[in-house]
This record gives C-alpha cells, structure tokens and sequence, in this order.
C-alpha cells in the first residue's frame, strides 16, 4: 500500500527567480502566488499536495519541493 506524501518543505530559491509566474499557475492547489517584488512565495504551504509540478515546470530550477520520508518507504 503506497503511503500519501507529505510536504517536509518547500524551498525556494528567490536569488534564481525570475518572476516568471509558471509556477504559479500551475499549481493546483494555489500554493504560491508572486509577492511584490515579482517573486514566487509560498503563501499556502499547508495546502500542498507535492505533485511537484511547479519543480518540474520552473525553468530557472528555483524550486525545490521536499517530501517528508517515513520510515516504510524504505
């Protein structure tokens, strides 16, 4: 039986966005949002469902989403 994954963190890498917003709409679950200064920020993290389609999607590779790992997944 395959365990649910869990968000551990996600980490963002502000210096290597660009503002691209591709991140953005991709997520489903509107986990992030572009801040003031057009940077990504994650203003709904609990809400993650770790699809990791804004890691995959973001072309600057500023994202990183981080899965809590249980001891039975090994």
């Amino acid at each position: 039986m395959a365990n649910k994954k869990r968000l551990k963190k996600l980490l963002i890498n502000r210096e290597w966005c660009k503002g691209c917003g591709i991140c953005v709409k991709f997520c489903p679950k509107d986990v992030l949002e572009l801040d003031a200064t057009e940077k990504v920020v994650a203003v709904r993290q609990e809400d993650c469902i770790c699809c990791t389609l804004c890691e995959l999607r973001c072309p600057d590779l500023a994202v990183e989403v981080q899965l809590d790992q249980d001891k039975d997944d090994e």
